[in-house]
């Protein structure tokens, strides 16, 4: 009797180092994800609404807009009493794209990084037990990579650099 439990503890314990070349989740979130829709991704169309006059409907645009189609930055424009014409005459992004692509793109930059990410994923996936009983490791596995906001903050005031966005230093406060 003894024996079939010690084989069959050992066989669970070995089932558990299994799982072949899965991606590792950091996160290891248990909720499967085809439950129901996003509800975030959906956004509602604006009513339908019938024209004053049919001949001063735009022509259909495959792949172009439609009157019903969500708009949000021009609705929150309009709330806020801003002018939406202006948001048609932006440019976008290009200028930023064009200077931060200025000295040249790496175009293989994308699956490289991609690469990099999955080993270091795999390198710091947990141990068997956090494995095993879904605990997520994704802040400790980062947390060297990540900034102390406080000491950062402290070393550009002793540099002498403002802050103005921080809220203002306590020991100044109390003098």
């Amino acid at each position: 009797m003894r024996r079939a439990i010690f084989v069959l503890g050992a066989i669970l314990s070995l089932s558990a180092c299994g799982g072949g070349d899965k991606e590792p989740n950091l996160l290891n979130i248990s909720q499967p994800r085809s439950e129901g829709p996003d509800e975030f991704s959906v956004l509602p169309t604006k009513p339908l609404e019938m024209p004053e006059n049919f001949a001063a409907l735009p022509n259909p645009t495959p792949g172009g807009s439609n009157r019903t189609d969500p708009t949000p930055e021009a609705d929150v424009a309009q709330a806020l009493g801003g002018n939406t014409a202006v948001l048609s005459r932006r440019s976008g992004d290009g200028a930023l794209v064009a200077y931060a692509g200025r000295y040249g793109v790496d175009p293989r930059i994308r699956p490289s990084l991609a690469a990099a990410d999955l080993e270091f994923r795999r390198q710091n996936d947990g141990r068997l037990l956090e494995r095993l009983f879904n605990v997520n490791v994704y802040f400790r596995a980062y947390e060297t990579m990540s900034l102390d906001q406080h000491r950062e903050l402290r070393r550009l005031r002793r540099a002498g650099i403002r802050t103005s966005a921080a809220p203002p230093d306590p020991a100044l406060e109390e003098q």
